[in-house]
């Protein structure tokens, strides 16, 4: 996190411009991502659900359905454990 404010700007040009995605740790365990606009308006409209099929080549039933899903916490109030106010 030190080195990332000595150098935002420059991080910030990297993931704009040159598409990086960079990981912001703090005592080595990962805290934040720098990610291009593009990518963040990704993040918040994914799109539907897909799913996907899956059937062994050996095995004529019918496909498996796989769904594809993700989770979305919202930030740590301050009563919460492990809040850390300097994050």
């Amino acid at each position: 996190m030190t080195q990332a404010r000595a150098e935002l700007a420059e991080l910030v040009n990297r993931v704009a411009y040159a598409g990086e995605r960079i990981e912001l740790t703090r005592h080595g365990k990962l805290v934040a991502a720098l990610v291009s606009a593009a990518d963040y308006q990704r993040l918040q409209n994914p799109g539907p659900v897909r799913t996907v099929g899956f059937t062994p080549a050996a095995d004529p039933s019918p496909p498996t359905t796989l769904p594809v899903a993700a989770e979305s916490r919202p930030p740590l109030a301050p009563t919460d454990p492990g809040f850390d106010p300097q994050a």
